[in-house]
Order: C-alpha cells, then sequence, then structure tokens
C-alpha cells in the first residue's frame, strides 16, 4: 500500500501562544488513536515553534543559516503525520477528520503528498 505524507501547516499568527487547549489535544489523541488502530498511521508528531527553529538554505553556491522566528513565513509547518492508505482519497480523508477537531481560531492546512517508492 502507497504510504502517504500529511505536512500541517499552521498560522502560528492565530495559534495560542500556550499552544493547543487539553480538548484539543483529547479530540487530537482520539482520532490518532483510531487512525493508529485502523493500521493507516505509521509515525506522527508536533514540531516546536518556528521561533525554535533553524533553516539552512543553498542558493548560488553559497550556503546560509538563518534562527527562526522566520517572519517572511505566514505558515509554518506545525507537525506531520506519515500514513499508509489504500489511495490518495483516504489519505485526504483521515486529513480532513484532523483539521476538523481543531478550534475555528486555528489557522491549519494539511498538505497530503504520496511518498515516492522505489
Amino acid at each position: 500500500m502507497p504510504r502517504y505524507l500529511s505536512l500541517v501547516r499552521i498560522d502560528e499568527t492565530t495559534a495560542p501562544a500556550e499552544g493547543p487547549s487539553p480538548e484539543l489535544m483529547q479530540r487530537m489523541g482520539e482520532l490518532i488513536e483510531e487512525i493508529t488502530k485502523a493500521g493507516v498511521m505509521l509515525d506522527t508528531a508536533g514540531l516546536t515553534p518556528s521561533a525554535q527553529g533553524t533553516r539552512v538554505s543553498r542558493q548560488g553556491g553559497k550556503i546560509s543559516v538563518t534562527d527562526g522566528p522566520f517572519t517572511e513565513s505566514k505558515e509554518v509547518i506545525g507537525g506531520y503525520a506519515l500514513m499508509q492508505c489504500k489511495d490518495m482519497a483516504e489519505a485526504v480523508e483521515w486529513a480532513k477528520r484532523f483539521v476538523n477537531v481543531h478550534e475555528d481560531y486555528w489557522g491549519i492546512t494539511c498538505e497530503v503528498r504520496q511518498i515516492a517508492e522505489g
């Protein structure tokens, strides 16, 4: 079965400074448990805020290292899920359920892409 990576993009300007609410964490935990029991979830995790990250870039033959936060970015990768699904439609359905557990003030997008095998 193909594998899919869901990149969870969040708008850090709308995300609460204290992080997800306990209620959101409970809903996410229940959904992740369901996805895992369905044999779909291979790995998942949230990421620390972009202010704690570092970007390494190469352009014009030169490498640059930039510490966060990355002011030019409104959306940042807030987490990921690695899933094994029968097809893209199934992966998208799980992603839709994931974004739907969030409160309305969260700006969240899941970009779902199939992993190129071989």
